[in-house]
């Protein structure tokens, strides 16, 4: 399994992050939200992901920036689960909507429970029901 997060997943295009949130649905499992849009992109990319931590729930950029670490993390760790079950490209944008601060096996468990209610919702593939991935 490849657990990288290449710079191809990267969501950084501002037109697209533009359409996530004007044509994009989302889906949420507290404190995690999920706000994705079906695209194409370059070949062989089936996913494009950005992560957000607000600055009206965290003031100090050391805190923001300790969260988005987080959920990149669960995302490297956790992306096969969307990979595996995607029928066609998809852009991601992942957000972190608390104040509470929430330990990483928190952060981690409610990753897996999003990315599962998400595939529940949007693929046609079947998805097994997963352990969390002890850290490497």
């Amino acid at each position: 399994m490849n657990f990288k997060y290449p710079k191809n997943e990267k969501l950084k295009s501002k037109i697209t992050i533009g359409l996530l949130f004007t044509e994009g649905k989302s889906v949420s499992k507290y404190p995690l939200r999920l706000v994705y849009k079906a695209g194409t992109f370059g070949e062989g990319e089936k996913i494009k992901m950005g992560v957000s931590v607000s600055k009206r729930n965290f003031k100090k950029a050391v805190d923001r920036n300790y969260f988005k670490r987080i959920l990149r993390e669960t995302y490297r760790l956790n992306k096969h689960l969307l990979i595996d079950n995607l029928d066609q490209p998809y852009s991601f944008m992942f957000f972190y909507q608390t104040k509470d601060r929430l330990s990483y096996d928190e952060i981690n468990t409610k990753t897996i429970q999003l990315f599962e209610k998400f595939i529940a919702q949007n693929c046609s593939k079947n998805i097994p029901q997963s352990e969390p991935i002890p850290e490497i």
